[in-house]
Order: C-alpha cells, then structure tokens, then sequence
C-alpha cells in the first residue's frame, strides 16, 4: 500500500511543480488547468495514508510529498475560494441609483447545433450585452432573430471556431474588428454607451487554445497585447471572452498586474465553466476582468446550452466618475519586460493558429 500511495504522491507533486517551470509550451503550461483536481487527489490521498499506514520514516515521506503538492496547489486556487478576501465589492447600494450592465459569456461551440436552448436562455435572462464565441454562419442564422431584436451588433463569424458575435441594447459609439495576432484569431473593442449616458469599452477575445505538442505563445502574446493596450486607459472598461487560460495562471495573474484590472471571482468561486461535459474535468476558461469603475451584482454560471462550455451570466453596477480602490499589485519592471518578451516572440512566429480545423 505505502508504494501505491508513495507513486500518488510523487506523481501529485511533479504535476505541482511542473508549472513553476518558465517555458510557455502546452506541454508544461497544460498542468496549470487541473490544479482543483490535483489539490482534491493530493488532499484525499493524504487522508487515506493517514489511515492506512504505520508511521513510518517511509511513511512520513510520503506525508511530507503530499503536503507539499497540497500547499502548492492551494497557494494558487486558494483566492478563488468564498474564504479569500474580495478585491470587487459587491454592490449594495440602490440599482435604481447607478447604471447596470447585464453582460452574458457563451461559448457557443461551432460544432453545437442545440440552437434553442441559447437561444431560449437569452430570451429569459434578457441580458443587455451578450457575447457569443465560436460563432459561424450557422450560428449566424440560427440566432437571426436575436440579432433582429437587439439594436446593435459586431459580428464576425468564421468557421474555424474562432467566429465571435456580440449583440447590445446600448448603442455603439465605435467598433473595431482586430487581429491582433493571427489572421484567423479576430477580437472586438467597442466602446458603448449606457442608457445613462455613461460609456464604458468592452474588449472581447477568443484567443488560441493550447495544445500539448505546440508552445502557447499565440494564446500568450495575444493576452499580453491587450494587456499593455489598457495600461494607461482611464475609464470604465470590461474584458471578457474565453481566454483558453485559467484564471491562476502565470500569463493571467500578469496580465492582472499590467492592465491593473481586476477578477471579480476572486472570494467568490472558481465559476469552471470548461468543461460542461465533465463534472471531473472543469476549469475557468471563460472570464470577465473589469477596472475598478464597476462592482457586482450578480455572477452566475448558467445552464448547459449542450456546448463544452457553461455561458456566464454578469450583472455590474457601474460608477463611471470614480474608480473603486484596490489592493491588487502593480506591475514592477519584470513583469514588462515579461509581457514585451511574450508580444515580441508571438510575433515573430509565422504560422496557423491552433485549432482551425477541429470541428472538420
């Protein structure tokens, strides 16, 4: 029994540590997702031994390799748990008294064809802005009449499931399709104007998956170039979409620390909204990061839409004269130089963005 749990062990602790390693390759980058599940198995295991075995020198060290894998792990989900302090203050004030902005996240999957039941979510939950990733032509169609009942929208699908649609009730004061990397990879930055007057931008992305036999400097370089773009951006602003990243991560927690955003998840939940399929499989890939002008309502993961992604549900109240106070941390010269490395290297690199030909 002591070799069984004593290979669990080892096993929980190389998979801790791997992602300490400082290369960006799918490889390495890939055990930053389970790291619920690898905190769950080491926590378990670590029960069981105390159970089961004598104590023992031998014993005592694989105590010692699960304790380890265990505080590893929780140094990086523990903030996203209800028992962290919140860096987002929930709104408790009058609705009636600010501007609020219903926001809903939806990876669609290009290759889903259960149209009715988003459709039929947007209709019941109204959301004033929704974005909906891996749209294509089908899609498209499909969601004709949703399009029809909103006054505004950015639309470009694609079908290499990187199509992105965005339909609003507030008007749009500008818009902008870019590609910020790839030209396969596109994402929206508009600027819109709430019924109040109040405008806030909305930076939507979708950008590369990683995948374990390729580097991940697409999906990096991409994050970090928007990173960089909001530095020094003063007003009200949302970025949301499937970042293919979890929010813990290396790439994530610097981008926080350059575009000086903010995670409204952490003290709250994790929200895993990938993959839906999978109760054991699940981590956050669909994200929403926001500047201090907006505190939460609500934040809900919503029903399955038979996607392999659950849709985000997002209600802000939004303050646009005064940002809130944060503690989050600053960027120091490491981390700029770190997210130039990232920009320049992905742009250097000249081939086809992951995941083109999935659905095929």
């Amino acid at each position: 029994m002591i070799w069984f749990l004593g290979s669990i062990a080892v096993v929980c602790l190389l998979a801790s540590t791997v992602p300490l390693l400082p290369f960006g390759h799918g490889a390495v980058r890939a055990f930053d997702f389970p790291r619920l599940q690898i905190a769950t198995l080491s926590g378990v295991t670590f029960l069981i031994a105390l159970i089961v075995l004598p104590y023992t020198f031998s014993s005592g060290s694989v105590f010692l390799l699960l304790v380890a894998a265990l505080a590893l792990q929780l140094t990086k989900i523990a903030k996203f748990s209800p028992l962290w302090k919140r860096v987002v203050c929930t709104f408790d004030g009058n609705e009636a008294d600010v501007s609020t902005v219903n926001l809903m996240v939806s990876n669609v999957k290009m290759g889903n064809r259960e149209y009715g039941r988003l459709i039929h979510l947007i209709k019941q939950r109204n959301p004033d802005i929704a974005l909906l990733i891996e749209v294509d032509n089908a899609w498209m169609e499909a969601l004709s009449d949703i399009v029809q009942e909103y006054k505004y929208n950015v639309s470009c699908p694609s079908e290499t499931s990187y199509g992105m649609l965005i339909v609003s009730k507030f008007p749009l004061i500008s818009s902008q399709i870019n590609y910020l990397l790839k030209s396969e990879v596109p994402s929206f930055d508009i600027v819109m104007e709430h019924d109040s007057g109040d405008q806030f931008r909305l930076i939507a992305l979708h950008p590369e998956p990683p995948v374990l036999t390729k580097d991940t400097v697409g999906r990096d370089g991409e994050i970090s170039i928007v990173a960089k773009k909001v530095r020094d951006y003063d007003d009200p602003l949302i970025v949301a979409g499937d970042l293919n990243d979890v929010a813990w991560s290396r790439t994530t927690r610097r981008f926080m620390r350059v575009s000086r955003l903010l995670d409204p998840r952490e003290g709250r939940g994790m929200y895993n909204t990938f993959d839906a399929r999978y109760i054991f499989i699940r981590w956050p890939l669909d994200h929403i990061f926001h500047s201090g002008h907006f505190k939460i309502i609500q934040m809900e993961r919503m029903p399955k839409i038979g996607s392999d992604h659950f849709p985000m549900f997002y209600k802000l109240a939004l303050d646009a004269k005064k940002a809130q106070s944060t503690e989050i941390s600053d960027a120091d010269n490491k981390d700029i130089d770190e997210t130039d490395d990232v920009i320049e290297e992905a742009k250097d690199k000249d081939d086809d963005a992951v995941g083109t030909d999935w659905e095929k």
